[in-house]
């Protein structure tokens, strides 16, 4: 079979009062949406998204389920799934033999969507990576940038920094730029109170900007008064500071120009000062650089540079592998042929394989329909390309044409940290066949109608 099989440990059984609660709110359903007729097996996979022998499971207690199917199962009739509502079954001495050399999926998979949990066992390392950057956050004012484009991983694998400092005893905080209001960006002194405000509240002390913030002195020099006087004097152990979306900032190039000197400024002052020492950082960006920087008041030109790759084929298969599935080798180059080693693409694709129990071919001969797994993503790049209508035209331009004759490259960064497009030397091409295909006769429609 295609699917190997998996024995799932934390297979689940409704309890008694999670059935009757699950059949009352059907027979309820019943009455109310389908003239009192009750569901066939047929229109509960419709209504559910379940197989029909996932929902014949379900109902007759026997044969664990995932926990997460039960969810769906209690989702799809307006219940939430409690802990009374499920039990784990006692383990059968024969299952236990059957299925001694299948793998095993300890938990199940969560469905893709921005950071990998820590705890999930559906992170994929990227050798030597992690190691190099666990490594890099123990030294002495460590300064690590993360470049890729959206949803490559950089969330994830900042948080995973984040977490190996935690267990060297440091005092971590993250903090992503999207959570600022556009109103903090419009003013240094307020975006440099509303940064050292949100590093107190990640470390959980009290804010203390009045007692330090000084006008004479002006808001840069009072933030690293702050830092100093303050945030690094109150603890003993080293702070690690994890900025996320900081190409935000690329927006207001005057903000950008002041704040990232000071991140430099700031790095600069750990090879002369211990007090500094104590402070690492770990920063994130989706684009290259677009704004013009002093190189030596430049934040991204120093310290640990990790760039995020694309998947390669032998990294599909051991993702595969951790969803429990037996990929052929023609099925991975379909995928990767498709969406070119995106992670969050690939990510989709095995999770729905893995969830709807069919082949990987099965799910990416429907890709593109309006009921396709990627439909939504798609629809949403539509949107983030309507929003800016001349990244609408070049990228129009390098799907007919690969490199326009014109090329902007401050644009090209845009698309690119979109992940819509690579650049291959002098060269911009569309990331993948997948957006090509969908895209192409959208975007000839569009500027026909402009």
């Amino acid at each position: 079979m295609y699917l190997q099989k998996t024995r799932r440990r934390r297979g689940v059984l409704l309890t008694p009062e999670g059935l009757k609660k699950l059949q009352t709110a059907k027979s309820e359903a019943e009455m109310g949406e389908n003239s009192g007729n009750r569901y066939t097996l047929e229109a509960l996979n419709e209504r559910t998204g379940l197989s029909v022998d996932t929902l014949m499971k379900i109902f007759a207690c026997e044969v664990g389920v995932d926990k997460q199917t039960l969810k769906y199962c209690f989702q799809a009739f307006n219940l939430v799934l409690e802990q009374s509502d499920y039990e784990f079954p006692e383990p059968q001495q024969q299952d236990e033999v059957l299925d001694i050399n299948l793998p095993i999926i300890e938990t199940t998979p969560e469905i893709p969507e921005g950071q990998v949990p820590l705890d999930s066992a559906f992170y994929l390392e990227r050798p030597p990576i992690e190691s190099d950057c666990y490594r890099a956050i123990l030294q002495p004012g460590a300064l690590i940038r993360i470049k890729a484009p959206r949803r490559m991983g950089k969330t994830s694998l900042m948080s995973r920094i984040l977490q190996s400092a935690t267990n060297n005893g440091y005092r971590t905080v993250s903090l992503s730029f999207q959570l600022a209001d556009k109103a903090i960006f419009q003013d240094l002194d307020k975006f440099l109170r509303w940064f050292c405000a949100s590093i107190s509240l990640g470390l959980q002390v009290q804010n203390q900007l009045t007692d330090y913030w000084d006008e004479i002195f002006g808001s840069k020099i009072s933030s690293k008064i702050y830092f100093e006087q303050y945030l690094l004097t109150k603890t003993t152990n080293p702070i690690v500071l994890g900025l996320d979306d900081v190409d935000r900032l690329f927006q207001y190039p005057d903000l950008a120009d002041d704040f990232f000197g000071l991140l430099r400024a700031w790095h600069e002052e750990a090879k002369n000062r211990e007090i500094w020492k104590k402070l690492r950082l770990v920063v994130a960006h989706a684009t290259e650089v677009y704004i013009p920087l002093n190189v030596n008041k430049s934040p991204f030109n120093v310290g640990l540079p990790i760039e995020l790759q694309l998947l390669s084929k032998k990294q599909v298969q051991t993702l595969a592998k951790q969803y429990g599935l037996n990929c052929s080798q023609a099925e991975v180059e379909q995928l990767l042929a498709l969406v070119g080693g995106q992670p969050y693409l690939i990510q989709l694709a095995l999770y729905h394989t893995w969830h709807q129990c069919i082949t990987l071919e099965q799910v990416l001969s429907t890709a593109l329909s309006a009921t396709g797994i990627y439909n939504e993503h798609l629809q949403q790049q539509w949107w983030n390309l309507q929003q800016y209508p001349e990244l609408m035209t070049l990228f129009a331009q390098i799907v007919r044409y690969s490199t326009p004759v014109e090329l902007n490259l401050e644009q090209v960064f845009k698309l690119q940290s979109m992940g819509l497009v690579y650049l291959q030397g002098y060269q911009v091409v569309p990331s993948c066949k997948l957006y090509v295909s969908y895209f192409c006769d959208r975007l000839n429609k569009q500027l026909l109608s402009t």
